[in-house]
């Protein structure tokens, strides 16, 4: 048995995904799944499941939720298999799930692979970076509404897939690959126009095959961007990077930061 919070919040058994059915049950499962293992208590599980106004019954209605969880995990679990235990403490709860059976362990465990071997061997740590960003099926933790604990961890996953993002695609750039760089810089650069690094690598993988004027015209939109919606100019990053194509310097080896991986160190 597998559990998925990199999208929907599900289970993976041999057969198919398995969508959690109900709101309440799927926060539960992903609430102690994010966790990793440890205790969550009552009056955390009553402000995950209902917010700031639990009902006068949230110790019984828990109680329900986490007995469905449990007949949930114990149909869907192989026979050769026991489902995860979910122990009950006297002050909560705690799901043993393998580690290395979620998601988003997996994907955290290769961006650390791939930090190991970035300087070494790039084309190993981009096939790394790509096996990970290819477990995501969506937005992080899909329909667990406003849940803290999931809502916060949702946004860290996030900045932590975008960073893969680019770390992958520097790495490309230093390998040669810059053709193949370019088309997926410009789609996300579309989707997240406020990333400057992106724009910066856009710009640099441009030049290097030789479209100045593209590399010029990227850098002129970002401003216009940032000048009209934020009321803000490009970093000094960007603007050294302007400067590199109108001086005609020579096309750096590698762009302009030490390392592609030092963002996602943990």
């Amino acid at each position: 048995m597998e559990f998925t919070l990199l999208g929907p919040v599900g289970i993976v058994t041999k057969h198919e995904h398995v969508p959690i059915a109900g709101s309440r049950q799927r926060i539960l499962l992903a609430s102690l799944l994010v966790s990793g293992g440890r205790l969550l208590t009552n009056e955390q599980l009553y402000s995950e499941l209902w917010g700031d106004e639990p009902p006068h019954t949230a110790h019984n209605a828990l109680q329900a939720q986490v007995s469905r969880l449990r007949r949930t995990l114990s149909r869907l679990a192989d026979p050769s298999e026991p489902a995860p235990a979910l122990v009950t403490h006297s002050a909560g709860y705690v799901l043993k799930a393998d580690p290395a059976r979620i998601d988003m362990n997996d994907f955290r465990r290769r961006i650390t692979e791939a930090r190991a071997v970035a300087d070494r061997d790039p084309m190993a740590a981009v096939g790394l970076l790509e096996s990970g960003i290819a477990l995501w099926q969506g937005k992080p933790l899909q329909d667990t509404g406003t849940s803290p604990l999931c809502h916060s961890t949702a946004v860290q996953l996030e900045e932590e897939f975008l960073a893969a993002h680019e770390a992958k695609l520097e790495l490309k750039l230093r390998c040669g690959l810059t053709e193949d760089a370019i088309g997926e810089l410009r789609a996300i650069g579309v989707v997240h126009p406020w990333r400057e690094r992106i724009t910066e690598l856009l710009m640099l993988a441009l030049y290097r095959v030789g479209r100045r004027a593209e590399a010029l015209e990227t850098y002129h939109s970002t401003r216009r961007q940032l000048t009209d919606h934020l009321g803000i100019e490009p970093s000094r990053r960007l603007k050294e990077t302007l400067q590199v194509i109108l001086r005609e310097d020579p096309v750096p080896l590698a762009p302009l930061r030490p390392s592609p991986l030092s963002a996602l160190a943990r």
